[in-house]
């Protein structure tokens, strides 16, 4: 069994327009415990959300604020549909390659994309939204949080793997959270060329299509080894101490004692 195998059925919600969207809650963290159900949520972009897509969303999961990791004319562009005029706080943190355009964070050279290199520079692009992001995460009256992109795997993908190991999920455990996406691909491709700002995206499996393991595993190998791990990432660009032990509070659920 996977790390992540046994909660991937509650991990994941259905929605009929929102093909990627999960809980981070029922992961595995070093020194025991697991990260928390319904706190933030990871999503593909919810523009597209049916009114009981929505209901859902917002009465169902709580969702209270939506992170949306896309470029601002990207953001402003697209919109959220339903779900912004549902009540969430929305702020835009944009996930990017420094002066990144649209193109270049969507559809860089489509076929030949590394995402490991692509994810080590959005994380080198992106230190004030990700901090931002994280204190969302870490403060109560903000959940719970859904945080998204376009398909839900690489800006999303980042900051989820940031978060989860600045909080001690295992290394192994946030690569199968990554690599899930996988099995909804082909339904968030067929969703998204709908849009014509991501109607060229590559066939799946293909370049920034891709779903690779080995690419997220590079990332969170060069998060530690370079940053000394998302924890100090974190502090070294402006989250203070007793935020991350917000973060630390709101995302994990401490093992329960043999006396409990």
């Amino acid at each position: 069994m996977s790390v992540v195998g046994e909660e991937r059925r509650s991990r994941w919600t259905e929605l009929a327009a929102v093909d990627n969207v999960r809980d981070l809650g029922g992961l595995p963290v070093e020194g025991g415990g697991s990260t928390r159900f319904g706190v933030a949520f990871r999503a593909s972009t919810p523009q597209q959300a049916t009114a009981d897509d929505v209901a859902l969303l917002v009465d169902g999961l709580g969702i209270r604020t939506l992170l949306d990791l896309r470029l601002h004319d990207e953001a402003a562009r697209e919109g959220h549909g339903l779900l912004g005029e549902a009540g969430p706080t929305v702020v835009n943190l944009p996930i990017r390659k420094g002066d990144s355009t649209v193109r270049d964070v969507v559809m860089p050279d489509t076929r030949k994309t590394d995402l490991g290199l692509l994810y080590e520079q959005l994380l080198a692009g992106s230190a004030a939204s990700i901090v931002t992001a994280a204190r969302n995460v870490a403060d109560p009256e903000r959940h719970s949080v859904l945080f998204h992109c376009a398909a839900g795997k690489d800006r999303t993908g980042v900051l989820a793997a940031v978060l989860l190991d600045a909080v001690g999920v295992r290394a192994e455990a946030i690569v199968e959270d990554y690599a899930l996406t996988a099995e909804r691909e082909h339904r968030v491709r067929e969703r998204l060329v709908q849009i014509p700002a991501y109607s060229d995206l590559p066939p799946v499996a293909e370049g920034v299509m891709g779903v690779k393991a080995a690419a997220i595993r590079r990332f969170v190998e060069t998060l530690r080894a370079t940053h000394g791990g998302a924890a100090e990432f974190l502090l070294r660009h402006g989250l203070a101490e007793d935020e991350l032990t917000a973060l630390r509070d709101a995302l994990v659920t401490p093992p329960t004692s043999a006396a409990d």
